[in-house]
């Protein structure tokens, strides 16, 4: 998988890349949002412990399927506020730390999401060679 940060382009505001290409043999998992719930149904406080928990539940979905961080290409993130967005990306930055090439990345800030105290919800694309 190859990354793409065109010249052309402003690099990326944070750790992540522009693009990535999958080769033409690729199996991909695709996970649904993950919401910051732990099996027993609770929630930790504050977005950067969410988002590490939305992330090992992640981790979880991938290792099913045989994949880990470094088979992620892409990331989409919700939060809740623009006070979230710091310990949000400090939870992505840490899940992939160790991966040489960072996944494309999207963060939205929404209104809400099903219970008040959701702060972050995540989902990821993944790509194993076939």
């Amino acid at each position: 998988m190859t990354a793409l940060n065109p010249a052309t382009l402003h690099p990326p505001f944070a750790r992540y890349v522009h693009g990535r290409v999958v080769g033409p043999r690729a199996r991909l998992i695709l996970t649904s949002g993950q919401l910051p719930v732990r099996k027993d149904g609770t929630t930790p406080d504050g977005a950067e412990a969410q988002a590490a928990l939305c992330f090992a539940n992640i981790a979880e979905i991938l290792a099913e399927g045989g994949a880990a961080a470094e088979h992620v290409i892409r990331v989409n993130a919700y939060v809740t506020d623009r006070a979230h967005m710091a310990g949000y990306m400090a939870a992505r930055d840490a899940f992939f730390a160790a991966c040489a090439t960072p996944p494309a990345s999207t963060l939205v800030i929404v209104s809400g999401f099903t219970r008040p105290e959701f702060l972050v919800e995540v989902e990821v694309t993944a790509a194993l060679p076939d």
